[in-house]
C-alpha cells in the first residue's frame, strides 16, 4: 500500500465552490494544502487515504470560496467612516473630503486607516485588495505585515497633495515603490491615476508608456457620473474614454472604476481594448452617482470585477454585501432576472478580480496549483435554512452567513472569527484616537 503524502492542511467541508470551473458546487470534499498551495480538491474518502495532514479542520457546516478579491478602494479612508454622508459626489469631495484629507492625511493616518480596512476586510472573507491613496508605502507595509494579497496604485494627479509635490514627485516615489516589490509574491505596485478630469494628457501619456514598459497596472475613476462626461465633452470635445484610447491608456492593463455613464461606442471600445471594468454598486447608489450596465458589458465580454471603494462613501469594505447588491442591480437595471446569477455574482468577486487585477493564473480560484486563498462561511443560522443552493445562499443571503476561517497563500488570517495576523485591540484604540482628532465633537454632522 503507498505511504500517504504529507501536506501542511486538509480542509474538509461540506460545499466547496470552486468558481473555476464555473457553476459547480462540490460536496463532502477536502482542500488539501503544502506550502502556500492548493495540491488537491477531492472527496472526504480520498483525502483520508491519500493525505497525512499536520492539522485537519472539518468544516461540516460550511462554504468554502476562494478568498474574495476587493478590486477597488482607499483603505486608508476607513478613517473618514459616516464623516460626510448623504452628499452628491462633487460635494462631498470639494467641501468635505479633500478638505478632511489635507488637515489630517499624513504617513500614520494611512498606517492605521489601512490596518483598520485590512482587519475589517479579512473578517469579510477578502484576502486580495486594490488600493489607490496617498502614501502608498504605509499601504504596503501594513498589507505586507497582514500577509495580505494587494495591488497598490500609487496615486498620481497635476496638483501637490500631502504625499508630494506634483506629477514629478509622484512619479519618482511611485518607480521607487515598484522596484521595491518588484519581487514580491503579496504585494503588486501599479499607476493610479486619479481620473481624467485631475490628470493632464502629458502625464496620462507618461502612465501609458511607464505602466507598458513595467508591465505594470493601472487603475483609474472613469466614467463616474453624468457630470464628468458632459464636463469633458464641453472642455475637450471627447468623452473621457475616447480621449484615454487616444492616449494608448486603454489596454488589458487597464481598469476602469465606476463606469456609470456609458454609450454603445463607450462599450464598444472598452471591449477592443481588453481593458476591465471595476462595478462598485454600493458607493455609486450611495453617492447617486449612477448604474453601470453590467449585464451589457459581459454581453459584449467585457471582465467586470468588484469593489467597494471607500468606507467614507460606502460605508463598509464587505465584499459579500457588494456581492448582493451587484447582483440584484443588475437585475433591476436591465429589467431582466438572469442579468446576473448567484454564480456570476461570485465569479465577479474572485476569478473577474483576479483577472482585472492580472493575478488570475495565481489566485480567483480553488484550483490544484493556485495559490490557497480560501474563505470559509459558517452556514449553520436558522436563517440559512433550508438551504438548497449554496451559491443562491451566499449571493441572495449573506448575512446569515458567517466568515469564520480566510487563508492567504495557505496562511491563516482569520480562525474561528479571531484575526491571525493583526491586534484587533491595539486596531480599535487607535481608531478611536484618531476619531478624536477628525471629529473632536463625536458624532454630530460635519
Amino acid at each position: 500500500m503507498p505511504s500517504k503524502q504529507a501536506v501542511r492542511l486538509l480542509i474538509k467541508a461540506r460545499w466547496i465552490i470552486p468558481v473555476v470551473p464555473a457553476n459547480r458546487v462540490l460536496e463532502n470534499c477536502a482542500i488539501a494544502i503544502k506550502g502556500q498551495k492548493i495540491i488537491a480538491i477531492t472527496p472526504w474518502e480520498e483525502a483520508e487515504k491519500r493525505f497525512q495532514a499536520e492539522q485537519t479542520l472539518n468544516l461540516e457546516n460550511h462554504i468554502l470560496i476562494p478568498g474574495l478579491i476587493n478590486a477597488h478602494g482607499h483603505a486608508a479612508m476607513n478613517l473618514l467612516r459616516g464623516y460626510a454622508d448623504d452628499y452628491p459626489l462633487e460635494t462631498w469631495l470639494n467641501e468635505h473630503i479633500w478638505p478632511a484629507e489635507a488637515k489630517h492625511v499624513d504617513a500614520e493616518f494611512v498606517r492605521d486607516g489601512t490596518e483598520l480596512a485590512i482587519a475589517e476586510m479579512i473578517r469579510s472573507g477578502t484576502t486580495c485588495f486594490a488600493d489607490m491613496y496617498f502614501f502608498p508605502e504605509q499601504a504596503a507595509q501594513v498589507a505586507r505585515r497582514a500577509h495580505i494579497r494587494a495591488q497598490i496604485t500609487f496615486p498620481i494627479l497635476d496638483f501637490p497633495t500631502a504625499w508630494g509635490d506634483g506629477p514629478d514627485d509622484y512619479f519618482a516615489k511611485g518607480l521607487a515603490l515598484h522596484d521595491e516589490y518588484r519581487a514580491d509574491d503579496l504585494i503588486r505596485i501599479g499607476f493610479g491615476p486619479h481620473a481624467p478630469y485631475t490628470v493632464s494628457d502629458q502625464h496620462l501619456q507618461r502612465v501609458a508608456t511607464l505602466a507598458g514598459e513595467l508591465e505594470a497596472p493601472v487603475q483609474i475613476h472613469l466614467h463616474e457620473t453624468a457630470k464628468e462626461v458632459s464636463d469633458a465633452l464641453e472642455q475637450t470635445g471627447k468623452r473621457p474614454i475616447a480621449r484615454l484610447q487616444e492616449l494608448g491608456l486603454l489596454t488589458p492593463q487597464t481598469q476602469c472604476v465606476h463606469m456609470t455613464e456609458l454609450d454603445e461606442q463607450d462599450i464598444g471600445t472598452i471591449a477592443n481594448s481588453g481593458a476591465h471594468v471595476i462595478h462598485c454598486p454600493e458607493s455609486n447608489l450611495k453617492l447617486a452617482s449612477g448604474f453601470c450596465p453590467v449585464h451589457k458589458l459581459g454581453q459584449a465580454g467585457i471582465n467586470v470585477a468588484l469593489g467597494t471603494d471607500g468606507a467614507a462613501s460606502n460605508n463598509n469594505l464587505n465584499m459579500l454585501e457588494e456581492m448582493q447588491t451587484a447582483a440584484l442591480l443588475a437585475k433591476a437595471v436591465s429589467q431582466n432576472p438572469a442579468a446576473m446569477n448567484a454564480h456570476q455574482a461570485l465569479a465577479c468577486a474572485t476569478i473577474n478580480g483576479a483577472k482585472a487585477l492580472g493575478i488570475d493564473q495565481v489566485t480567483g480560484s480553488l484550483e490544484v496549483g493556485k495559490s490557497a486563498d480560501i474563505c470559509a462561511l459558517q452556514i449553520d443560522d436558522l436563517a440559512n435554512l433550508p438551504l438548497y443552493d449554496p451559491a443562491a445562499a451566499i449571493a441572495y443571503n449573506n448575512r446569515a452567513l458567517k466568515v469564520s476561517h480566510v487563508w492567504a497563500a495557505g496562511r491563516a488570517l482569520l480562525l474561528s472569527g479571531h484575526l491571525q495576523t493583526l491586534n484587533e485591540r491595539d486596531i480599535k484604540a487607535r481608531t478611536q484616537v484618531w476619531a478624536g482628532r477628525i471629529h473632536p465633537n463625536n458624532g454630530s454632522t460635519p
